[in-house]
């Protein structure tokens, strides 16, 4: 058993402000007891490719130093969201994720870009800025192993069964989803993955800013492997907390063996 929060964060322009925020919102999710922190997709970057390169750091920039400190001094696993992560030319929307002494466990780079035109709603094209990842990440704790994966890579199904066959127990997902996908989507996808894979599926989005260059739909929340809200919140600023029980994934992955079951010679492409 363990808790978890998401810090359900408004960014701003200014990183440092970005960072102040998010170092007052972690501290407070430590001091009430959570010992995996998780913070928004591009929380110090504002949603939009005019900005992502503008601010993308490189790997050993200030922000991942920041986030390492942020992790050491509070004596927590942080999975630090994500940041706009420069490498030589390339841009990547990347997470990552600190042990409680600060030290990197852990990288993903958003496999799936989002490119999207949906009549009516919203147009984004990521990929006219942005490279993809290449790989499903999971990383090792006291507790269990972590999936975690960026927003617009829950729409697959197979990164989030990858995660589970490599032995993730929880599946962690800096989201950003928009005023268009998210009242339609949200909530039945995160459930989904929770119940697909039988694991606890934390989904942390920044708030709603109807200021900012992106608007994004908020309620993070936390699904458990039956496939219910254990923690659910609205637009606003806010921590969730949840409690991670794992021998509640253990009795559901016996009752209902889904992963036992599978015949993978039939449909693994």
């Amino acid at each position: 058993m363990f808790k978890i929060g998401l810090c359900q964060m408004m960014g701003s322009m200014d990183k440092n402000e970005s960072m102040a925020k998010a170092k007052a919102m972690v501290t407070e999710a430590a001091e009430n007891g959570a010992q995996v922190v998780v913070l928004p997709e591009m929380w110090n970057t504002p949603y939009s490719n005019d900005y992502f390169r503008e601010y993308a750091e490189a790997e050993d920039g200030p922000t991942v130093q920041f986030l390492s400190q942020l992790a050491s001094e509070n004596d927590i696993y942080l999975i630090g969201g994500s940041i706009s992560e420069l490498d030589g030319d390339k841009v990547y929307n990347t997470s990552f994720s600190f042990d409680r002494q600060g030290n990197v466990i852990g990288k993903h780079r958003k496999v799936h870009l989002f490119d999207i035109d949906v009549e009516g709603g919203i147009r984004f094209m990521e990929s006219d800025t942005l490279t993809p990842g290449d790989q499903t990440t999971v990383i090792e704790t006291e507790y269990c192993r972590i999936g975690v994966a960026i927003c617009y890579d829950v729409r697959f199904p197979e990164l989030s069964r990858n995660m589970a066959l490599a032995g993730a127990k929880v599946i962690v997902l800096p989201a950003a989803f928009n005023l268009t996908t998210g009242p339609a989507h949200w909530d039945l996808t995160m459930r989904a993955r929770a119940l697909d894979n039988q694991v606890y599926f934390a989904a942390c989005s920044p708030a709603r800013d109807m200021e900012g260059v992106y608007q994004a739909y908020g309620n993070s929340c936390i699904a458990s492997p039956w496939g219910d809200f254990i923690a659910h919140t609205d637009e606003k600023e806010s921590i969730v907390y949840g409690e991670i029980d794992l021998d509640r994934v253990e009795a559901v992955r016996q009752q209902l063996p889904l992963l036992k079951h599978r015949r993978s010679g039939l449909y693994d492409l």
